[in-house]
């Protein structure tokens, strides 16, 4: 028994001389992360979404590193120690480390330690990172190698294998690094508080804000209509706080202000035009005025295979349902067409408000092929509880939409939504506006205009092709049957569209698209409609998006309207505009 006492006493500097190595390269890998803690960028992941297009706010998102982000990483890195690391295996010559030279200081203790003791252990990839932190994962097999080495030579009583000379240096190594390693205690102890504090005071550990600024200079021209009307500076900001309750879910509560006003189209004889044609995507949800208001509160979770959207309030078709307008898509923030029209089908403009919708793929989930079925239905005004208002009594729009994607180069959509609009509705394509509506998004008076309550059925397909990743070509057609309850309330209005866009044009991140078509139209209306136009108003529109930064895009574009108001008499009406994008 006093033999194998005497064992274990002279081995056991062995395990110091291994707590002591380690330790100096945590120290040696916080020096160099220390050095270089001021000039390293992060970034802020995307939220959940659903499908494969981009989320309602654009969410590449980079933010400089600030004290607080400092503090954040630590935790973060205290926190995931040891994580996803890869096994650690034993290696019998130092010589076998990739990454380990003669000339590095710590040469000769990794030598003694690997080739006459066997108790360090190095990654599959025949390295020994010693020039990062350790983690307690790795430094718990380490020390377990040379228990393991102690515990078996105890077991054989092999003849002295520790000598005074190596009890010297495992002495010296100790007083050398003393002062370290009381350094080290005291940030872990540093961190260790920060952290308490962090978790004490946190406004949540699920919730990240994700924000967008936009700032355009535009102006409108064209006779009458440009003297009309003046160069604005207009602005809008969007804050979205997002919230995951279980890692897939995610929950969106949106602030928006902004005081985008759309321009002033008047007809050869001074008069105002009727028309919501080339509204820009910074001008919806803008209350004119900057004032503060919950423009979107929406739930996306998945449950099992299907993919399931709830809406509170500002809900809009295309926030669940693929558009195939890849590049002109950005829900209407600022990083994507400049209008309304070129950024979706208008189809997708009818209704809106609160509701809810299901996504439900077909087949499996790695096929080439992948169809799905959305349904989904949102009500204008599910929270008036007054006279033909409600979820189901006023003014809805029911979805269907077979959805096909054929690789990651194709897809299609076939979409049916029937709506009803209740007397006093101010438009077909109103966003989900509602009653009293103020609201019209996209189209002419003649194809928006409701003189009645009134119901429709619309039907339209929508395609994106890509060919290559550096050309999306994408298009649409919509068309709209709608009955009303009095006399010449019927009538038909077409929409269509075709956009080429060519992504990462001179730099990664840039976009330069063009659009053509034309905006919701409804000709041969009778009535009060007599006479107001009965000509097809066409929509071009050129715009290119250039990067400055992950944060910062700038914007110029042009959009050109012939016949305004479905007149040819009318001057044509050319809308400039410079937009910057910060996202944050």
């Amino acid at each position: 028994m006093s033999h194998l006492l005497w064992k274990t006493l002279v081995l056991s500097p062995v395990v110091l001389g291994v707590t002591v190595l380690v330790s100096a390269k945590a120290m040696a890998a916080a020096e160099v992360a220390s050095s270089s803690e001021d000039t390293k960028p992060i970034a802020a992941n995307a939220s959940i979404f659903i499908q494969t297009e981009q989320p309602k706010v654009n969410q590449q998102l980079v933010a400089q590193k600030t004290d607080e982000n400092k503090v954040l990483e630590e935790v973060n890195r205290y926190s995931n120690e040891g994580k996803n690391q890869n096994s650690l295996s034993q290696v019998t010559s130092v010589s076998q480390f990739s990454d380990v030279q003669p000339t590095d200081w710590a040469f000769q203790a990794l030598q003694s330690l690997v080739e006459r003791y066997g108790c360090i252990a190095g990654y599959p990839n025949s390295t020994y990172r010693g020039n990062r932190a350790l983690t307690r994962y790795e430094f718990a097999a380490g020390l377990n190698a040379c228990l393991d080495r102690v515990n078996e030579l105890i077991a054989t009583a092999t003849a002295d294998l520790v000598t005074k000379q190596d009890l010297a240096t495992l002495q010296r190594l100790q007083e050398e690094f003393s002062a370290e390693l009381a350094t080290l205690r005291g940030r872990v102890d540093s961190v260790e508080a920060r952290t308490a504090e962090l978790e004490a005071n946190q406004f949540s550990t699920t919730t990240k804000l994700v924000g967008e600024a936009i700032f355009a200079v535009t102006d409108i021209f064209g006779n009458n209509t440009g003297d009309a009307n003046n160069t604005v500076f207009q602005d809008r900001v969007r804050l979205d706080l997002q919230t995951s309750f279980t890692g897939k879910d995610v929950l969106h509560t949106r602030l928006a202000a902004g005081n985008a006003l759309a321009f002033n189209q008047v007809d050869n004889a001074g008069l105002p035009i009727n028309t919501v044609e080339g509204t820009q995507t910074f001008q919806i949800g803008s209350t004119g005025n900057n004032g503060v208001i919950i423009d979107w509160l929406a739930y996306y979770v998945p449950i099992g295979p299907a993919q399931v959207y709830f809406a509170g309030t500002g809900g809009i078709h295309s926030d669940y349902v693929p558009t195939n307008n890849p590049y002109f898509e950005d829900f209407d923030g600022g990083n994507g067409a400049l209008s309304t029209f070129a950024s979706e089908s208008p189809i997708y403009r009818i209704g809106g408000g609160a509701g809810a919708a299901l996504t439900l793929p077909f087949g499996s989930s790695g096929s080439f092929f992948k169809p799905s079925l959305t349904i989904g239905y949102l009500a204008s005004n599910a929270n008036d509880p007054g006279a033909n208002q409600g979820l189901l009594e006023g003014n809805y729009a029911a979805l269907g939409q077979l959805n096909f994607s054929v690789g990651d180069r194709l897809s299609i959509g076939a979409t049916y939504v029937h709506g009803y609009n209740g007397a006093g509705s101010i438009g077909l394509f109103d966003g989900g506006s509602g009653l009293p509506g103020t609201i019209r998004v996209v189209g002419t008076n003649q194809a928006n205009t409701l003189l009645n309550a009134s119901s429709s059925n619309s039907y339209g397909v929508s395609a994106a092709f890509k060919p290559s990743d550096k050309l999306s070509i994408s298009g649409f057609i919509s068309y709209h049957d709608v009955t009303g309850v009095g006399a010449d309330d019927d009538y038909e209005a077409w929409s269509y569209g075709l956009g080429v866009a060519l992504p990462d044009l001179g730099k990664k991140g840039n976009v330069l698209g063009i659009f053509a078509g034309a905006e919701p139209y409804a000709r041969n209306r009778g009535g009060v409609f007599a006479g107001t136009g009965n000509d097809i108003p066409y929509h071009f529109e050129g715009f290119y998006k250039y990067r400055v930064s992950d944060n910062i895009s700038i914007t110029p574009g042009v959009i050109w309207l012939t016949s305004p108001g479905q007149n040819s008499n009318n001057d044509d009406a050319i809308i400039g505009t410079l937009r910057t994008t910060f996202t944050f």
